[in-house]
């Protein structure tokens, strides 16, 4: 009998522990370790944050789930990592604290005989100054009280517009290394949607701000698209959205403080600058959590496991920007030290970024962290699954599946509107989401035809579809695992 330990509740993790609860035996414990008590449908926070959705709407409770499924569940969150034991356990395990029930606060030695790490990122807030959800009129939409308290704040302020006041919208990020790009992007046009249904889009200002470079960087450092019969850079399809919708933008900024309706934030020429507001949507910077682990003898071994995230299959030497590879990206998502933990999603380190770093005139870095979005963390995550599952199987210790970012595609549909009738979905397909210079030569990396842009309903329509397709996968419904990653 084999013990299956999932950190984790999110997209990595739930996919992984649904995929390893159906295909392996009920002799077989598969046990989710999670602080979070809901699983929710993260992509459709944006409808939350503008009130077209309820919370209810895109979460679940994941007790009732579990219990169901025969899948051990604590409600707990992991402290430090143990790969060898110590010198009371023989087991390797995961000191992991309860966080509800009457259980809270009590400290467990979770053991396993495998590990997969799908703890995701931190929402370092903290990482600028007076960033925080609701504090100095700036909102975040990352979980689904933050985007129910941005919408109560957005919907508030229209209130006023309709009553004469002109307003100033900020949105993008809110960090010098913040990531997520695309779905500040995707908020920025629901909002700016929302301004013309209430028919106060003339009372506002909408501005978005960007570590970005360039316009549609999102972090992977552009793209050029098939766009119908031509070719079109992704700056281009995206300048092209915001001038047909007023919005505004600045780039290159790293956001480093914010007060009372004011973003300040320094660009690459090494200006200090601000920029006001009466509502804002920045997203921060995420982070590790900062696990420490250590071997049975109580020594410090954190540097054999993480380097900030959890270290895998990557190439993590420094190299010049010129030099970087997609080679250098992982394949298994597995720990060299300890190859039974592994680390799909968000939670593994990335070698180094997708877009090019730079650095302002004060040597202050402002350019965005690697993106990792829904789609490869659901992909990684069954992958690893599948791995563990062989080698219980099978007693193989040769790793079958695999799948780097380097030959993975990624699809951002920002859906702006909401209902069957109205809406309009940008959609940007990414192949492969880091690029890989040899392969694709002339195409900034990129596979044309596979790499594509489209505008329309189609899109939107297919944002709901994911939407209902996808919480249905996750709660395990008939023929579930029929739906893609």
């Amino acid at each position: 009998m084999a013990k299956i330990v999932v950190l984790g509740a999110g997209i990595a993790g739930h996919v992984a522990a649904s995929h390893l609860r159906r295909k392996l035996s009920k002799e077989h414990e598969v046990v989710v370790v999670s602080p979070n008590s809901n699983y929710q449908w993260i992509p459709s926070n944006i409808w939350v944050g503008i009130g077209r959705m309820k919370p209810k709407d895109i979460l679940f409770p994941l007790a009732p789930l579990y219990a169901k499924k025969h899948i051990d569940y604590k409600q707990a969150k992991a402290v430090s990592f143990h790969p060898e034991g110590d010198q009371e356990e023989v087991k390797p395990y995961v000191l992991a604290e309860y966080v509800a029930g009457d259980e809270k606060e009590t400290q467990e030695k979770v053991t396993y005989d495998y590990l997969i790490n799908a703890t995701g990122p931190k929402l370092n807030f903290e990482a600028t100054e007076g960033l925080s959800p609701g504090k100095n009129k700036a909102h975040s939409v990352c979980t689904y009280t933050h985007a129910d308290e941005a919408w109560t704040a957005l919907n508030d302020l229209i209130q006023q517009m309709k009553q004469g006041k002109r307003a100033k919208i900020l949105i993008g990020t809110g960090h010098a290394k913040s990531t997520c790009q695309g779905a500040a992007f995707e908020y920025i046009l629901n909002v700016e949607q929302e301004l013309r249904r209430y028919k106060v889009r003339d009372m506002a200002e909408v501005t978005w701000i960007s570590n970005e470079y360039h316009l549609g960087d999102f972090g992977m450092d552009g793209m050029l698209l098939s766009y119908g019969s031509n070719i079109m850079k992704s700056s281009e399809m995206v300048e092209m959205v915001f001038e047909d919708r007023g919005i505004s933008w600045i780039l290159g900024a790293g956001v480093h403080k914010v007060e009372d309706g004011v973003a300040h934030y320094e660009n690459l020429e090494g200006e200090q600058k601000q920029a006001s507001f009466d509502f804002a949507m920045l997203i921060p910077s995420f982070s590790s959590h900062g696990f420490k682990a250590y071997n049975k003898t109580g020594d410090d071994i954190t540097d054999k496991l993480f380097r900030g995230f959890m270290i895998v299959d990557a190439d993590y030497t420094p190299k010049p920007y010129e030099e970087w590879s997609v080679q250098d990206w992982p394949e298994t998502y597995q720990n060299p030290s300890y190859p039974n933990i592994f680390a799909p999603g968000i939670a593994f380190a990335p070698p180094h970024s997708i877009s090019k770093p730079r650095k302002s005139k004060n040597g202050t870095d402002i350019s965005p962290a690697p993106p990792r979005t829904g789609m490869p963390s659901g992909i990684t995550a069954k992958l690893v699954a599948d791995n563990i599952i062989e080698m219980i199987k099978h007693s193989d210790n040769e790793l079958h599946h695999k799948g780097s970012m380097g030959n993975m595609g990624a699809a951002c549909i920002a859906s702006a509107g909401f209902g069957m009738t109205k809406g309009s979905g940008i959609s940007i397909t990414t192949y492969p989401i880091v690029p890989d210079f040899k392969k694709y030569p002339d195409t900034h990396g990129r596979k044309l035809g596979k790499t594509f842009g489209t505008i329309g309903l189609a899109g939107h329509w297919l944002k709901l579809a994911l939407h209902h397709a996808f919480l249905y996968k996750a709660k395990m419904k008939p023929f579930w695992w029929l739906i893609p990653e």
